[in-house]
C-alpha cells in the first residue's frame, strides 16, 4: 500500500484508500493519506478533484497558488482546501516535507462553506497537531479491521474538529469584543429559557444589533438563537415527561412555551413525535 512517486522529485509513503460504497455513502471517507520528501525543486496541481485536502507543512518552505490567491508556506503552515478550485504547489530551495489526508463525505460541501463562514482560512497556523492525526489516520487504513470505515469516519470527524476550531477569526477589537458578549447571552438563555426571550429583548438587553446578534451567534454555536432556545426547552420537556408526571400545561408553563396545544406541536416539530408518545416510549 505503499507507493514511491516520481523519485528524482520526491521520496513519499502514501495509502491510496478505496472506501466501500457504505461509507462513501454516508460517512465521513478517505481517499489518500501520507508523507513526502521533496528531492528536488518541483510543482504539482490539481483541479476539479472531487475531494478536500487538509495537509501541513512539516520542514522547508514553498507556495500554493488557490484560484486566483497565492500563499507562502513554511514549517507549521497548515492548508485546508477544497480541490474543486483549481491549485498548485511547489517547494522552494528550501526543500519541504509535507503530511496530509484527502478525502470527502455526503455533507462535506455544506462543511466546507460552514469553515468559510466562521472565517476560516485556506492557510493558517495552529496549535493543534494535525501530523499527529493524519499518523492515526494511516495506521487505520494501512489496519484490516473489519470497522475500519467507522474509524476513519471518526478521526476525521477528529480533523473537522480542529478545523472548526481554527477557522474562528475575528477580524477587529470591536468585532472581538461583541463575539465575547455572545458568551454572555448563550449563558443568560441557558438560565433564563423557561421566561419570555426573544431575539429583540436580547438585542436591547445586551445592546447588540439584532440582525448582528443573529448571525454571529449562528457562526459561532451553529445554530439560531429561537433554534438554540427551543433545544434547550425541549431537553427540558424531555426530562420532565420522562421523570414526573406533570400534566402537558404544567411542562408548556415550566419550560416558557405558550399553552398545552403550542408545547405539544412544537414538540412533534423537533422530535417527530407527541410528547404523550415519548412519554410512554419510556415508561
Amino acid at each position: 500500500m505503499f507507493t514511491n512517486a516520481n523519485k528524482k522529485t520526491v521520496s513519499s509513503k502514501r495509502i491510496l484508500y478505496t472506501p466501500s460504497q457504505f461509507a462513501r455513502d454516508s460517512l465521513l471517507y478517505l481517499q489518500e493519506v501520507g508523507q513526502s520528501k521533496a528531492l528536488s525543486k518541483h510543482s504539482s496541481s490539481r483541479e476539479n478533484l472531487s475531494s478536500y485536502l487538509c495537509l501541513t507543512i512539516l520542514s522547508g518552505s514553498g507556495t500554493l497558488r488557490y484560484g486566483e490567491e497565492c500563499f507562502d508556506l513554511s514549517a507549521g503552515d497548515c492548508v485546508f482546501l477544497d480541490c474543486r478550485v483549481p491549485y498548485s504547489h511547489s517547494t522552494s530551495e528550501d526543500l519541504w516535507s509535507l503530511a496530509w489526508v484527502h478525502f470527502n463525505g455526503p455533507v462535506m460541501g455544506r462543511i466546507y462553506e460552514k469553515y468559510k463562514a466562521r472565517g476560516g482560512k485556506v492557510v493558517f497556523r495552529s496549535e493543534e497537531d494535525y501530523n499527529t492525526l493524519f499518523q492515526e489516520i494511516y495506521r487505520i487504513a494501512n489496519s484490516d479491521s473489519y470497522v475500519r470505515d467507522m474509524s476513519i469516519n471518526a478521526k476525521l470527524s477528529e480533523l473537522l474538529v480542529l478545523l472548526m476550531k481554527d477557522s474562528w477569526n475575528p477580524e477587529n477589537v470591536e468585532t472581538v469584543g461583541k463575539r465575547t458578549q455572545l458568551t454572555q447571552v448563550k449563558n443568560y438563555i441557558d438560565e433564563n429559557f423557561f421566561m419570555p426571550i426573544t431575539l429583540e429583548g436580547l438585542s436591547e438587553h445586551f445592546y447588540i444589533n439584532r440582525t448582528y446578534l443573529s448571525e454571529i451567534f449562528k457562526e459561532k454555536y451553529g445554530v439560531g438563537v429561537n433554534e438554540y432556545l427551543i433545544e434547550k426547552r425541549i431537553t427540558r420537556s424531555k426530562e420532565l415527561l420522562r421523570f414526573t408526571d406533570k400534566t402537558m400545561e404544567e411542562i408548556a408553563e415550566e419550560t416558557g412555551v405558550n399553552g398545552a396545544a403550542y408545547f405539544s406541536r412544537l414538540f412533534k416539530k423537533v422530535e417527530g413525535i407527541s410528547p404523550n408518545e415519548y412519554r410512554k416510549m419510556w415508561l
